[in-house]
């Protein structure tokens, strides 16, 4: 995330400087600085692009640098942690703070793209925050302020968006295989339907994107997928399906087929 970053800003004419301890090979047009107290002096803004367990030890390193000051902002790239992992920089008199991209960048050089649109969750005191908002808009990004405490749950909600609609689309490779079907086949074949649903809850929201069985009112759909399904898979689907009916509620579903559907599923 850190080079996707420092890539995308790169290509808005930003001037980006790496600091890094271990030396890896960039993709240009980036570069490690070889001053770090002059790439420090000359910045305004210092991205700590490290794991979270990593941040409180950049923090004292920058400290220990001495070179950060009342005019820096510095800003930690957890979506989990709050501006307290910065701590040891406190008596710089720097601004601190977070900044989430909540988009998942597997290379860097798509960065640019996948970060444009996405949101950003910002955290920290005032002037971290305005940093944070300029450097959400210039990637394209849409800046959304946080308290710390609500990090750990906002986090949360970023993991069950984020992973765990890869952790059912396994789960539905590994059905669809059972069903029979090839596996290079079920490897693909509901992706472009999970494709199509994230575009379908981006244009509507979720509510009124959702379709199937739950939607429609269709209880005796899911009695016979209950059948079918191994006891864990059964689970799954019976805690996801209550999911699915709140929304189908708040849709419209009509009430009785919703108790007919809240029947079904408690099996």
């Amino acid at each position: 995330m850190g080079q996707g970053i420092a890539l995308a800003l790169a290509g808005r004419r930003w001037e980006v400087r790496l600091l890094a301890r271990s030396p890896r090979p960039l993709p240009p047009p980036l570069r490690l600085a070889a001053d770090w107290r002059d790439a420090i002096a000359r910045s305004a803004v210092v991205l700590v692009a490290t794991g979270d367990d990593a941040i409180g030890g950049a923090a004292r390193e920058l400290a220990a640098l001495g070179t950060v000051r009342p005019e820096h902002a510095v800003l930690h790239l957890s979506g989990l942690l709050d501006r307290g992992a910065l701590a040891p920089l406190e008596p710089s008199g720097a601004a601190l703070g977070s900044f989430h991209p909540l988009q998942s960048v597997a290379d860097p050089a798509t960065a640019a793209e996948r970060l444009a649109g996405a949101y950003a969750a910002l955290e920290g005191d005032d002037r971290a925050l305005a940093a944070g908002e300029r450097l959400a808009l210039a990637l394209g990004m849409h800046p959304v302020r946080l308290a710390p405490d609500a990090k750990v749950l906002y986090h949360a909600g970023a993991v069950i968006a984020g992973n765990y609609p890869l952790a059912l689309a396994g789960v539905a490779e590994r059905v669809a295989r059972e069903a029979g079907v090839a596996p290079d086949v079920a490897a693909r074949m509901y992706l472009p339907l999970l494709a199509g649903a994230a575009a379908n809850a981006a244009l509507l929201g979720p509510a009124r994107a959702l379709t199937g069985p739950v939607r429609r009112g269709d209880a005796a759909t899911i009695r016979l997928h209950l059948a079918a399904l191994e006891p864990a898979d059964r689970e799954l689907y019976r805690m996801l399906g209550r999911a699915a009916l709140a929304l189908a509620r708040e849709a419209g579903l009509d009430p009785a087929a919703a108790r007919a559907v809240e029947r079904a599923l408690a099996g």
